[in-house]
């Protein structure tokens, strides 16, 4: 792992970032901040929404066809739902220059990265345009670029995907940028990335999710911070979560099996009374959870 807050501003002259909600407006506002292009598009579907985006500082220009800005960009990062993100490349990348990057911040990279793999290798890209994915761990329960900050990316973990074929002059460019927005970089292969994220974070939104549904509204005001902490996730968008776990469905569900396995030996101490092994229970939990970092900034999602 590597990070880095340094300059890379000799890297892009134009970043096209495509949807621009909390975590593309974030990443406009970090590029705008540390002066990482001299031009940053906003692409999306709602013009309005660009405008203010851009009379916010976040954008210079808005566009609502990818095609334009595609053809203007020497980076292109996908913020858009991960169900829309290999539609959303295959309709750019013919429009690319040579030495296009395109890249994405979807939590899943198996499917993208398979799907868009075959695009590089004959159905699409012209010579010389790369997709790499990528995935930094930010953001929030909250949605919308008003909730923007330039400084989500500092000290969050942004895992980037190469494949077979991946030049090393595009990945180490790619590691670069993220690097300059404040990130540590971290290499994994893309099935390996949403094996791990099902664990860490696709798991716990599945927890979260079940435990607030378990909530009685004559109960609700007794919900403390406990209660707040442990279901702040299932606050999240409904239709971005849906594609997120439909799309890595299958570690998601291995994970909650362990998961599962883990709740039936605690269920099975209380049934039994079992003082010694519940304890023992809550003292592994508990060393588990100090294996998280928790002395190197902000946590990530």
């Amino acid at each position: 792992m590597s990070q880095s807050t340094g300059s890379a501003a000799s890297l892009f002259e134009t970043i096209a970032i495509v949807g621009v909600g909390l975590i593309g407006g974030s990443l406009a506002a970090a590029i705008k901040r540390r002066k990482l292009a001299r031009q940053v598009i906003g692409v999306g579907r709602d013009r309005s929404r660009l405008d203010e985006a851009r009379v916010r500082g976040l954008i210079d220009e808005s566009e609502t066809d990818v095609t334009v800005a595609a053809a203007r960009a020497d980076l292109i990062v996908f913020c858009t739902p991960v169900d829309r993100i290999a539609a959303g490349v295959r309709e750019a990348a013919p429009h690319c220059r040579s030495g296009t990057i395109v890249t994405d911040v979807g939590s899943v990279k198996g499917p993208i990265c398979d799907e868009l793999a075959t695009g590089m290798h004959g159905a699409g890209f012209p010579s010389g345009v790369e997709f790499v994915g990528s995935h930094p761990l930010a953001g929030s329960e909250k949605q919308g670029f008003e909730f923007a900050d330039a400084e989500l990316f500092v000290w969050r973990v942004c895992v980037l995907t190469p494949q077979e074929g991946t030049s090393q002059p595009t990945l180490e460019r790619l590691r670069k940028f993220w690097e300059a927005v404040g990130s540590t970089i971290v290499e994994m292969s893309p099935d390996a990335h949403d094996k791990a994220v099902a664990e860490t974070s696709h798991l716990p939104h599945v927890v979260a999710a079940a435990l607030a549904s378990t909530l009685q509204h004559q109960n609700a005001m007794l919900a403390a911070s406990g209660f707040r902490d442990t279901t702040r996730v299932a606050g999240g968008d409904p239709d971005l979560w849906t594609a997120i776990l439909l799309a890595n469905a299958e570690s998601i569900v291995a994970s909650s099996e362990k998961f599962s396995e883990s709740l039936r030996a605690l269920q099975q101490a209380l049934r039994s009374r079992d003082a010694v092994q519940v304890k023992a229970l809550l003292t592994a939990a508990k060393q588990q959870r100090e294996l998280i970092a928790v002395d190197s900034g902000p946590s990530n999602q």
